[in-house]
């Protein structure tokens, strides 16, 4: 890992009307929309479904790092993110993200030990950390049969 701090950066472009391209070095383009809720077409990614894809995606790469570290072996970890966008005080906002997290062990794996790192990686995922909402953790550690 490089020192902190880090910098990222995108370029997005868009016109009146149609996508919203979004770029960054060495990344392929992806293309963005509103949502259904907001008039969109649902049928491309959206800024409120790239961030619920960033939790995700942040809490899963930040188990890898931390069970790697503790020695911890797994199978797979699957993440949906559910946000709730809300107005508050005259502000739109996402109010509460729900993180179902369910883990698949090898038999003889340490559940308690699993479900600790998969707090862990809750409390210390930058993305959520970075958010105003309310972030919780619902996890499942799931043994796979010998």
């Amino acid at each position: 890992m490089t020192e902190f701090p880090h910098h990222y950066a995108v370029k997005v472009s868009g016109q009146q009307q149609g996508s919203v391209a979004v770029e960054a070095p060495n990344l392929p383009l992806i293309n963005s929309a509103p949502p259904v809720q907001f008039g969109g077409p649902g049928d491309q990614w959206s800024p409120e479904t790239l961030l619920m894809a960033a939790i995700a995606d942040c809490l899963i790469l930040t188990f890898r790092a931390i069970a790697r570290v503790s020695k911890l072996d797994w199978h797979e970890l699957i993440c949906d993110a559910e946000g709730t966008l809300d107005r508050v005080d005259g502000v739109t906002r996402f109010t509460q993200v729900v993180l179902h997290a369910r883990l698949r062990v090898p038999a003889g794996v340490d559940v308690a030990k699993a479900q600790r790192l998969l707090d862990k990686a809750e409390q210390t995922c930058l993305v959520t950390n970075s958010l105003t909402a309310e972030c919780r953790l619902e996890a499942s550690v799931q043994m796979a049969p010998q």
